[in-house]
């Protein structure tokens, strides 16, 4: 028997955490001086976490340390129960250094136990959309093997994109420079960006005008060949109910009114570093 494991920057709601009897791991965030580890939606204000950052608020972000990873994982192991933990990108975050310190000790302390991890070499639901339908097969059953190739097909079939409202926030996460943020900013233009295959970041175009984003979306949808047949298109925004509600319309007047839409909002310890005003798809290219 095994215990699946995601962490909170997975982004996955925690009514699916739930449902599927996952355990996370919750990612920490500093606002105004105070820490708050994410907790998958139950309890966060989100409205106020982004109001704050348009008034000025910067929130810092950090990685989790070893023991942080032991005290997740070890209560698990002294059950008797083996962990696969699906991850987030590690291209993304110097945290996966402390969780293989943790793991290398915790398998040396507990030898006849199995600890394996996935990398989702994607972020917000371009992890959680792996996470869900994984969770699915775990609730039926499947084993880490399985697991592991369901994922595996799972993970190069999944395409994350998103534009961001304000530049500022790239550029203070060494993402752009800070003559691209000016100028972008000045002219309304919107990058694009994308997770890549290795799960490393990527600005793969420009958007003039908010007005463009669906389209430019959309496009991309049908240039990738969106499979919304079998799996539900995600959308996230980062308190932008307005434009991403448009998005959504769109959509369906593209897709149909069937097509199946998820929405919600990003998260604080992502959107510490996209800033308020992002709007993201997520899909599962065929």
């Amino acid at each position: 028997m095994y215990q699946l494991f995601c962490d909170s920057n997975s982004e996955l709601w925690y009514t699916e955490v739930e449902k599927y009897g996952l355990k996370y791991i919750s990612m920490p965030y500093v606002l105004d001086g105070k820490e708050y580890y994410y907790d998958m939606g139950k309890e966060t204000d989100f409205k106020h976490f982004f109001n704050r950052m348009r008034e000025g608020a910067v929130p810092v972000t950090s990685a989790i340390n070893e023991q942080n990873y032991i005290d997740y994982f070890e209560p698990v192991l002294q059950e008797g129960k083996d962990i696969y933990y699906i991850t987030f990108s590690h291209k993304l975050s110097a945290t996966f250094e402390s969780m293989d310190r943790a793991v290398a000790a915790l398998k040396e302390k507990y030898p006849d136990r199995v600890i394996r991890t996935f990398d989702t070499k994607a972020i917000s639901m371009g992890a959680g959309i792996q996470v869900k339908y994984a969770a699915q097969k775990y609730a039926e059953g499947a084993s880490m093997d399985e697991l592991e190739s369901f994922l595996t097909q799972m993970r190069e079939h999944t395409a994350t994109y998103f534009v961001v409202d304000d530049l500022v926030y790239l550029k203070r996460g060494g993402r752009i420079s800070a003559v691209t943020a000016v100028f972008g900013s000045l002219l309304n233009i919107k990058p694009l960006l994308t997770i890549m295959p290795d799960g490393s970041l990527s600005n793969v175009g420009k958007i003039k005008g908010s007005k463009k984003v669906y389209s430019e979306f959309i496009r991309i949808m049908h240039e990738q060949n969106c499979d919304f047949s079998q799996y539900a298109i995600e959308v996230v925004h980062a308190d932008c109910e307005e434009f991403c509600n448009g998005f959504v319309e769109a959509l369906k007047k593209e897709f149909g009114e069937d097509v199946r839409v998820h929405t919600q909002f990003v998260g604080p310890v992502i959107g510490s570093h996209c800033g308020p005003g992002t709007l993201g798809v997520i899909f599962y290219k065929a």
